[in-house]
């Protein structure tokens, strides 16, 4: 095996790599719960941006019920996230498992 062939293919994967995550940094992810009755935003650096709720669903009597929908939400754009960086991951690394990525 070439050595200096494995390792000029490792510094492509890691610039395709640190490009990727710049992307997924930069890209704005959008979910919602409740048909559409709170809806959250979330950058790929997984900060959330803003929540928006439907007048409809602030009932002062049932808490509860909201704070569940704006958990859903937030759950819903955070599987979003990390699903979409393990497909391009995998598409960079051809499927193989590297610890901390």
């Amino acid at each position: 095996m070439n050595m200096q062939k494995m390792m000029k293919d490792m510094q492509k994967m890691q610039g395709k790599m640190t490009r990727m995550q710049a992307e997924m940094e930069d890209k704005v992810f959008e979910a919602e719960a409740g048909g559409g009755m709170v809806k959250v935003k979330m950058s790929g650096k997984g900060e959330l941006q803003s929540i928006r709720l439907s007048a409809d669903v602030v009932d002062p009597d049932d808490i509860e019920a909201l704070e569940d929908l704006i958990l859903a939400a937030v759950n819903n754009v955070k599987t979003q996230i990390d699903s979409e960086s393990q497909e391009k991951m995998g598409s960079i690394t051809g499927g193989m498992k590297i610890p901390g990525m």
